[in-house]
This record gives C-alpha cells, sequence and structure tokens, in this order.
C-alpha cells in the first residue's frame, strides 16, 4: 500500500476546489463590523475607542452604500496585470480619482458628531487639507511611510481608502485577479494582511483565509506556515491567559514576526479588523516577547488609539 507523506504546512485539499480569492461583500461588509465593534466594547477597558470604530464602520458602509460606481482601470491594464501576476488595483500603480476624497469628506461628517476633542481636532484638521496634500497624506499612508504622519487624523484616512478599494474590488470579476507565486500580499492590491481567518462551513472548512488591510479581499494561504516569510519552521501560538480563544497570535522564530489568527469555530462573529482592535493586549504581549507585527491594521497606528 503507498503511503503519502503530508509536508509540514500543507492540508490536505477537499475534493472541490475552494476559491483562492473571497472578495468582500461590500453591501453588508462594515455595517457587520460596526455590530461587531459594539458588541466588543460591551466591558471593553477600551470601550470609547471601540464604540467610536464602531460609529467609523457604520459611516464606512453610508459612505460605500451612497457612491457612485468608481473608474476602474480598463480591460487591456487588467488583463496585463493578470498575464504578469500583478494586482491590478495595485496601490502603487493605480492611478486614484478623487472620489476617495470625497468618501473622506463624508466620512468626516458622518462621525464628527461621536468624535472627543482630540478626534475632533484630527477631523477639522484634514478638512483644511488641500487636495494635493490629502494625496500626499494617502501615499504615505499606502507606502508605509509614518514618520511625522499625523497619527491622530490617519485612521480616517485609512477608512476612507478602504472605502475606495472596496468599492473597486466589488467592481471587478473573480477572473479578473492573477493567482500569484507569492501568497503574502494581497493578489488584489498588493497589501499586506491585517490577520488571517481560519474559516468553517463547506469547502472552505478549516481552511485559512490572509485578510487584507485595504481592499478587505482574502486569499488562502495554507496554515501552519508563516504569513510573513512563508516558514514552515518555529511557528508558534500564543493567546491571552482567559481571553478571547478565538483570536490568537501566530509567530515564527524564523522571520521573529507574528500576525494575528482568527478561528471562526470559536466564534463565527470574529471580524479581521474589530477583533485586532479589540485585543491590543495581545500586541502588547508579543512586542514585549520581541516579536514584531507583520501588517498594519489601517485604522490603528502607535498612539492614535487615544483620538
Amino acid at each position: 500500500m503507498a503511503t503519502t507523506i503530508i509536508e509540514p504546512g500543507f492540508i490536505q485539499p477537499p475534493s472541490i476546489e475552494p476559491p483562492f480569492l473571497r472578495q468582500p461583500n461590500a453591501s453588508v461588509l462594515f455595517g457587520e463590523r460596526s455590530r461587531r465593534l459594539m458588541a466588543l466594547a460591551q466591558g471593553h477597558a477600551m470601550a470609547d475607542f471601540l464604540r467610536f470604530m464602531g460609529h467609523l464602520a457604520e459611516a464606512q458602509q453610508h459612505t460605500l452604500d451612497s457612491q457612485a460606481a468608481p473608474v476602474l482601470p480598463d480591460t487591456e491594464q487588467i488583463m496585463l496585470c493578470k498575464a504578469h501576476g500583478m494586482p491590478p488595483l495595485g496601490t502603487q500603480t493605480l492611478l486614484r480619482d478623487a472620489s476617495w476624497r470625497e468618501g473622506l469628506s463624508t466620512l468626516l461628517e458622518r462621525v464628527a458628531g461621536q468624535a472627543n476633542p482630540t478626534t475632533s481636532a484630527a477631523i477639522a484638521r484634514l478638512q483644511t487639507l488641500s487636495a494635493a496634500a490629502l494625496e500626499v497624506f494617502a501615499d504615505r499612508l499606502l507606502s508605509g511611510d509614518y514618520a511625522g504622519l499625523d497619527l491622530a487624523a490617519a485612521p480616517l484616512i485609512g477608512a476612507a481608502l478602504q472605502v475606495y478599494w472596496v468599492r473597486l474590488v466589488s467592481a471587478l470579476e473573480p477572473g479578473d485577479f492573477p493567482r500569484p507565486d507569492v501568497h503574502t500580499l494581497c493578489p488584489v492590491c498588493g497589501s499586506l494582511p491585517t490577520a488571517s481567518v481560519v474559516r468553517i462551513s463547506g469547502v472552505e472548512q478549516g481552511l485559512r483565509y490572509l485578510h487584507c488591510s485595504l481592499c478587505e479581499s482574502e486569499w488562502n494561504m495554507v496554515r501552519i506556515k508563516c504569513s510573513h516569510c512563508e516558514s514552515t519552521k518555529g511557528i508558534a501560538y500564543f493567546n491571552i491567559d482567559g481571553g478571547d480563544e478565538a483570536v490568537k497570535a501566530e509567530t515564527c522564530d524564523e522571520c521573529n514576526s507574528y500576525l494575528k489568527i482568527l478561528y471562526m469555530e470559536k466564534n463565527r462573529a470574529v471580524d479581521p479588523v474589530a477583533d485586532d482592535l479589540a485585543s491590543l493586549a495581545l500586541d502588547i504581549l508579543m512586542d514585549e516577547a520581541g516579536y514584531q507585527r507583520s501588517g498594519p491594521n489601517l485604522l490603528l497606528f502607535p498612539g492614535s488609539h487615544d483620538a
């Protein structure tokens, strides 16, 4: 009888091919996140922060629902990107149109009444910036150049950019996106993941999907494998004693990085962005242990949670 040896990091696939890419459900994405944030805020030490983020997510859904169809790259550009395994909505190649700034304006108006004094001041600063200055801000945020950035205002810019990219990806078809050889970056926009999710039900049962920090797409990556350097060695999992079993930190000793992993079998309601924001104690634990976070959350920057 033949014996099959399963290599580390390999999960036996189901008989039916699961989707490699999961596009965001634009009609409910931010609304569901808002409800999750409000639920997480109950009894939480950072309740005010989580509630404001819930209002921000609600404003994101309103903005998304109220805007017209986005300006997409032409078909030739999309096919060229697919042929070369490049993200068709790449942050470094896509020419943003003005609608993302219009979305930002709507967001700021919607959340102004829920903001504390620090956030209100950040909103006022953003409202005085020129279009050119806002584009520079967005470019720096998307490239990870945070030095000297207005960190209180950065999550608001991040929220507007998420809305813009969700509009874009939702207007394309699954066949427009390549299946790249490198799994550490989003195949839609080239961004890093915020977290990963182990899904349940159907052909996705037990499969891990990385969740994009920008366009909210998810792409399949085998488990017990570093989402940053793709090593299968030195992978470990940590959580807070007595904390939520649905949220853990997956660490890699090869590159000294970590990214949170969420288990839907423990809690069907988990949301990669919301539950990441609500588990900052786990980030502190990982920092004290000497691990570096490998992917951003565009709604949270160092010091911005005080805003």
